[in-house]
């Protein structure tokens, strides 16, 4: 046996994923340090479970990182942002921002790649709710101002709050386009909504951040988006061996019939529970849901079989799980398990 020390000195923290094989050729266990405890810009370390253990990978710079399996397809995404590199940009503090500028990326041959162009409809949609949120005449407003809104030239006041407001909101705009891949995109939606006299310079601000943030020394995916693979989800729920286990108990080893076929299900490392709708009313009785989880051990849908209330599935969204296996490899798995619900 032999130890290897993860951190040392942190205040948190988590496994993200655990026995999934992030493209590297092997599986991992990955984990989010917070060094600070105030859960901003963690640290994601990536280490090979295989014999002797080691440090595989290390990212930095970001708020989060969640390791899933998107398009059910076998490649997986680290999901993460640019925290630290916004963190103050313009002098906007990041608790100020909606959200930090997503950033999508992957393992492919053995290199850390950003592949936030193939995911543009989740950038779409981010997009269409910011722009929800803008007001007409906020947007001519802040379009006929300096664009720095320096204390010094506004003042504190109502108006310069809701100026400010719209300038964060067209910068996570233009930053959605750009964390996209479509920095032409990009450049002609900050022209048309920012003050003119001010684009030359925000727009070479807005480039030094995206090329100097978490993507720094990462390449980007060019051309067209890779074809996505066929989605292969193993059935559990039709299989001999798929009868229900307990949230509590997790599941057993494999029984007979599971070694038959190489299959493994998938095995629980953090399900929390919701608490009961009613302290008060303690009727416990048992349930059922059933989950698709992907090859990364992430929920990728739940849906309520029998007895459970909606909580669950909230619940669900959060739960960690070492991913089934089929012949030793990661799959996604559609599979039921028994849950207590309270009355």
């Amino acid at each position: 046996m032999q130890d290897l020390t993860v951190a040392s000195d942190a205040a948190q923290i988590v496994i993200d994923v655990l026995g999934a094989d992030l493209s590297l050729g092997k599986p991992v266990v990955a984990f989010q340090i917070d060094d600070t405890g105030d859960g901003t810009h963690r640290t994601y370390q990536i280490y090979s479970l295989t014999k002797p253990p080691r440090l595989l990978y290390t990212i930095t710079g970001a708020d989060s990182y969640i390791a899933a399996d998107s398009d059910l397809d076998g490649r997986i995404e680290i999901w993460t942002d640019d925290a630290s590199a916004v963190d103050g940009f313009e002098g906007v503090p990041l608790k100020s921002f909606d959200s930090a500028p997503t950033v999508i990326l992957r393992f492919e041959k053995k290199r850390l790649v950003d592949v936030s162009s193939e995911f543009t409809s989740h950038y779409d949609d981010q997009i269409a709710q910011i722009r929800a949120r803008i007001e007409p005449q906020d947007l001519a407003a802040f379009k006929n101002s300096d664009g720095v809104l320096s204390i010094k030239a506004t003042g504190a006041t109502v108006d310069s709050h809701r100026l400010m407001r719209t300038k964060i909101k067209v910068l996570e705009i233009v930053w959605a386009c750009l964390y996209s891949g479509r920095d032409a995109e990009a450049w002609s939606t900050l022209q048309q909504m920012w003050p003119s006299q001010d684009f030359n310079r925000i727009r070479a601000k807005i480039s030094s951040v995206h090329q100097n943030g978490i993507l720094r020394g990462i390449a980007r995916e060019t051309g067209t988006p890779k074809h996505k693979h066929e989605v292969h989800i193993f059935d559990a729920t039709t299989s001999p061996s798929a009868g229900s286990w307990d949230l509590y108990r997790g599941p057993g080893p494999p029984d007979a019939s599971e070694q038959e076929t190489s299959v493994v299900q998938p095995k629980s490392i953090l399900l929390r529970i919701p608490p009961p709708s009613e302290v008060e009313d303690f009727r416990p009785s048992r349930a059922a849901v059933e989950l698709v989880v992907d090859a990364a051990g992430k929920v990728h849908s739940a849906k309520l079989l029998s007895g459970a209330s909606t909580r669950w599935l909230q619940a669900a969204n959060s739960w960690h799980f070492i991913p089934a296996l089929f012949d030793g490899s990661p799959v996604a798995c559609r599979f039921r398990i028994s849950v207590w619900d309270l009355k």
